[in-house]
């Protein structure tokens, strides 16, 4: 609130400006990210307040937005509730996370002809506070689904350039990991290696719901399952009841079942193993160590993708 003051000038009238807006949140996405790794260590964020108004008509700036870059397929939801607000999903789409909150108005907002000398300003509001969480699922065009060990990362590495942790204990992999599958003709596609998924994973165990998640944005499912497990069929089963326990929709996708370490495999024993494989999904045989059948699994996983 401010009267005008100047010499020769008894009645000046109201003079006092607009104060500033806070400063906005907001979520943009980034197609060159594809993880959240670089917020991880940003747990208070603060947007600037906005500046007050003063004399002479004079507005406030509006306090500084800021804006953080994630990949597509982020997720915010609220902590307390665990709510979701919303997801980014296009490069460049813009969501607002927090809002900045209204600026002041100054009393010469408030003059008009029945009320030339306003002696009250309107305050701004305060700051919005908040807590949230970013959830990422991985977007992919093919994600891997099997048990612990079952060779997952091995044939990442083989048929891309990604160089995830390999070794010969469970869990090995503990965040999902991405590698681009270069096909015939210059072409590509996304490959994702999704940790390894326990029985009664969608009840909790292990670490499945974390892990699940990542299975609902692939559009191609390819199980692996190594050659020397007990029952491939039974294993297979279960690891798409475990899918469709987590999300029914799970179920639509497209599938295919991999048959990894084949090298520890005869011909006589290859052809017993067919016998008792599923008939309702398409099936092949490879080995990331030999590399024999990679060819024909990349020919498989292009043609389901392209159905």
């Amino acid at each position: 609130m401010h009267l005008h003051r100047e010499k020769f000038v008894d009645k000046g009238g109201p003079d006092g400006g607009n104060g500033g807006r806070g400063g906005h949140i907001v979520l943009r996405g980034n197609k060159q990210r594809w993880t959240l790794l670089h917020l991880k260590f940003r747990k208070h964020i603060h947007a600037e307040d906005g500046e007050k108004g003063g004399s002479a008509l004079s507005a406030g700036a509006s306090g500084k937005d800021i804006v953080l870059d994630v990949p597509l397929g982020t997720i915010a939801r609220d902590a307390q509730t665990g709510e979701m607000l919303f997801e980014v999903t296009a490069d460049g789409e813009e969501k607002m996370l927090v809002k900045g909150g209204r600026g002041g108005m100054g009393n010469a907002f408030f003059k008009s002809a029945t009320n030339q000398t306003p002696r009250y300003a309107q305050p701004g509001e305060p700051c919005r506070e908040g807590w949230f969480v970013l959830e990422l699922k991985l977007l992919a065009d093919v994600g891997l689904v099997g048990l612990p060990n079952a060779g997952k990362s091995t044939l990442l590495s083989v048929v891309s350039a990604a160089k995830p942790k390999i070794a010969d204990y469970p869990f090995t992999t503990l965040e999902p990991n991405l590698g681009m599958v270069k096909y015939r003709d210059y072409k590509s596609f996304v490959m994702a290696d999704i940790p390894g998924i326990v029985e009664g994973a969608s009840d909790g165990k292990g670490l499945g719901l974390r892990f699940l998640r990542h299975a609902e944005r692939n559009s191609v499912l390819l199980f692996l399952v190594p050659s020397d497990s007990p029952d491939i069929k039974a294993e297979y089963r279960m690891l798409l009841r475990e899918l469709q326990r987590y999300n029914p929709e799970m179920l639509d996708k497209k599938r295919a079942l991999a048959i990894s370490k084949c090298d520890m495999l005869d011909d006589e024993l290859t052809r017993a193993i067919k016998k008792t494989l599923p008939k309702d999904v398409p099936h092949l045989f490879f080995s990331s160590i030999t590399q024999a059948g990679l060819t024909e699994l990349k020919d498989l996983l292009w043609k389901t993708l392209n159905e």
